[in-house]
């Protein structure tokens, strides 16, 4: 193992990866992991459910936030604008009154669907494991 000292006079331990160290560096930010730099795009309670929305169509504001009942629509908005600066969705703004805008995966973002359906299996079994699956009563 090789250890360095970043700026802030922090030491750190290299990773290896096929028998050769290293990190990675976007932006300012430093990742020692893979899995780091996924989870710091990708992570977080809301962004895993609007791609998951998203992989099948592009939605509107409104509709995403009818499907995710739950966020709010400051959150909502904070987490669309993350995606969006991250590469993973795009914004289309139609020049129409009133204003319509439709998000959608980007070329690059659609390279999560398979990862958006494995982490939704894992849900799947983990709730019938450890919760319970409550389905509605028909209407």
């Amino acid at each position: 193992m090789v250890s360095f000292t970043l700026n802030q006079g922090n030491t750190f331990t290299l990773m290896l990866k096929k028998d050769k160290n290293y990190y990675i560096r976007i932006g300012e930010k430093t990742y020692f992991c893979p899995v780091e730099v996924a989870m710091d795009v990708l992570g977080g309670k809301w962004k895993g459910v609007v791609l998951w929305y998203l992989q099948d169509h592009p939605l509107r504001f409104s509709e995403l936030k009818k499907r995710i009942v739950t966020i709010s629509e400051k959150v909502l908005i904070r987490e669309l604008r993350e995606l969006e600066k991250a590469g993973i969705i795009t914004r289309k703004v139609y020049a129409q009154v009133p204003p319509k805008v439709e998000y959608s995966l980007s070329e690059f973002g659609k390279s999560v669907t398979t990862l958006m359906g494995e982490i939704s299996k894992f849900g799947e079994v983990y709730a019938q494991r450890f919760g319970q699956v409550i389905e509605p009563p028909p209407e």
